[in-house]
C-alpha cells in the first residue's frame, strides 16, 4: 500500500475495481482545512479520464509494473503487433490502449508497462515526437503568410496534421506524439 504522498505521474494504482495511470496530480494545502491531491486518472482497459480528489494521508493500492521497449512491427485492422527488444517475444495489443495509433511508424520503438502479477500488457509509452514524411499535402498559397495560417497534410502512416503552409509533399516533419500537433521541419 501506498499513500498519497507516493503519488507521481505514470504510477499505476487499483481503484474502483479498475486499474488507472495516473497522468496528472496536484497537492492542494489550502488555507483552510486539510490537505488534498486532485489527480487525473486514466483507466487502463477503457482508456476513459476521470478526475479524482483524496485527501491527505489516503492509502492507495499501487499496482507493480515493468517496463519494457517493444518494436512495433504491423497492424491488423484494430490489432496492432509488438515485439520485445530482448526476447524477440512477439505480443497483440488493441488499437484502444494506444494513446495516438494513427502517429505509429513500423520499426518504432515504444515503451510497454506490463503487470507482474498477471503479466499482462498496461499501457504504451510512445515517444516525445515522431518524424514522418508528408505524402500529401496542398500548395501554399503564395503571399498567404501574414497570418499563422495552417493546411492539412497527410504523413506516410495515414494521419492527419495542421502544418504550416511552407511544407510540402516529401518534407519530413517532428510531431509531438501526445497533442498530435506539428513542431518542426526537420532537415536531413
Amino acid at each position: 500500500m501506498a499513500s498519497t504522498s507516493d503519488i507521481r505521474n505514470g504510477l499505476c494504482i487499483k481503484y474502483n475495481h479498475d486499474i488507472y495511470k495516473i497522468i496528472e496530480f496536484l497537492h492542494v494545502k489550502p488555507g483552510k482545512g486539510p490537505a488534498f491531491v486532485r489527480t487525473k486518472l486514466k483507466s487502463l482497459t477503457t482508456g476513459k479520464v476521470l478526475d479524482n480528489t483524496f485527501s491527505a494521508g489516503h492509502k492507495i493500492e499501487d499496482v507493480r509494473v515493468e517496463t519494457h521497449t517493444y518494436q512495433f512491427l504491423y497492424a491488423e485492422g484494430e490489432e496492432f503487433h509488438f515485439m520485445n527488444a530482448e526476447t524477440f517475444e512477439q505480443i497483440s495489443l488493441n488499437k484502444s490502449i494506444l494513446d495516438a495509433p494513427g502517429l505509429l511508424k513500423e520499426g518504432t520503438n515504444v515503451m510497454v508497462q506490463v503487470n507482474t502479477e498477471t503479466d499482462l500488457p498496461l499501457s504504451v509509452d510512445m515517444p516525445a515526437s515522431i518524424v514522418l514524411e508528408v505524402t500529401y499535402a496542398e500548395p501554399g498559397v503564395k503571399g498567404n503568410t501574414a497570418t499563422n495560417a495552417t493546411k492539412s497534410a497527410t504523413v506516410e502512416t495515414g494521419a492527419s496534421v495542421n502544418v504550416p503552409l511552407f511544407i510540402n509533399e516529401g518534407d519530413k516533419i517532428k510531431i509531438d506524439t501526445a497533442s498530435g500537433n506539428y513542431m518542426e521541419r526537420v532537415k536531413e
